[in-house]
């Protein structure tokens, strides 16, 4: 099939591609799954998806490589992640070799709307799992759907790997204390929606989340982790039981260490201390590396290294997780799995 497509103009948006997988839990155990062309999810009315929030998802890339191959980036850490996000919300864990295989085929039946290499852009994956079933006192669903649909996409935020400014926000926390902050549940999300309409309105690309307990420590920015470097060659990004694990930090600790020689430090990162930082940035699956150019906190506008030119660490890091995930660059072992 000859896919016609502005391949490098793409935007974050989503596309009806031909095939997605599903896959149902009932009576204790998981289905086989399969390929299916419907997009539509058949479910009942009072499954507890729909009510009570019982759903988590995952969001993960396929990327085209020089030679013409397809790398999924570590995959099985996105697995993990939803079994823990599975695990908090009280639904069946979907196993890794299950969760790695339904994308490898979602993958390969839709391998026409992976973006040419080169381009910039990749195809965005899409695991889901809720509760479904009629179920309407509050508790764990009879039944559940895992599906996995996807999308090519360019660049989450505007202007690709150009700085953007943020603004913290005091007046909306992300999670709460020992809530389901660490859990990628709907429900973090469309609690953001005020805050981040809002920033956007006063020309902020997104707003900076504070720790729930004393707002005094950063701990996201929108929906994805933060990271600064100091003058000492520090990389160090927020620690909080709140925080959404994100893979593409954790990959970011690994290379800044392993890769850069950088001390990389998972710790409390003060709001009041970002003149510490000599260059910052926002990281995860969808928006790979976003520098930051700027933070509004209260009367207090923070510039890093710069609101128009991208850091010299933060280039340097997106050039080897970004190589690695294009295979232009060797991977650490066991990060790159072949569709």
């Amino acid at each position: 099939m000859t896919v016609e497509l502005d391949w490098e103009n793409l935007g974050f948006e989503y596309r009806k591609l031909p095939f997605r997988y599903i896959s149902r839990f009932k009576d204790g155990s998981w289905d086989e799954g399969a390929l299916t062309e419907d997009s539509t999810l058949h479910l009942e009315e009072a499954s507890t998806a729909l009510h009570y929030g019982q759903q988590g998802f995952e969001g993960l890339k396929a990327y085209r490589t020089k030679d013409g191959s397809i790398n999924l980036f570590r995959p099985d850490k996105n697995a993990e992640r939803l079994q823990r996000t599975a695990r908090r919300l009280m639904m069946p864990e979907v196993p890794t070799d299950k969760f790695i295989d339904a994308v490898k085929q979602v993958v390969k039946a839709n391998e026409d709307f992976v973006p040419p290499y080169g381009t910039g852009g990749t195809l965005y994956i899409r695991p889901l799992l809720i509760g479904v079933g009629n179920t309407i006192g509050v508790h764990a669903a009879p039944e559940y759907i895992f599906t996995v649909f996807a999308m090519p996409v360019g660049n989450y935020f505007k202007g690709g790997l150009a700085p953007t400014n943020f603004i913290v926000s005091y007046d909306y926390d992300r999670a709460a204390p020992h809530g389901t902050g660490a859990a990628k549940v709907g429900g973090n999300y469309a609690a953001s929606l005020v805050p981040g309409d809002t920033a956007k309105d006063r020309g902020f690309s997104d707003v900076i989340y504070l720790d729930p307990a004393t707002h005094t420590k950063i701990e996201e920015v929108g929906s994805a982790n933060f990271f600064g470097i100091t003058a000492d060659n520090e990389f160090i990004t927020p620690l909080s039981p709140s925080i959404l694990p994100s893979i593409t930090k954790y990959s970011l600790l690994y290379l800044a260490e392993n890769r850069l020689g950088m001390k990389a430090i998972e710790g409390e990162v003060e709001v009041d201390n970002l003149d510490h930082f000599v260059e910052a940035g926002a990281c995860g699956t969808a928006a790979v590396i976003s520098p930051i150019g700027g933070i509004q906190n209260k009367d207090d506008f923070h510039v890093f290294y710069s609101e128009t030119e991208v850091g010299p660490v933060v280039k340097k890091l997106y050039d080897e997780l970004v190589g690695i995930q294009f295979g232009d660059v060797e991977a650490p072992e066991g990060w790159i799995f072949k569709v």
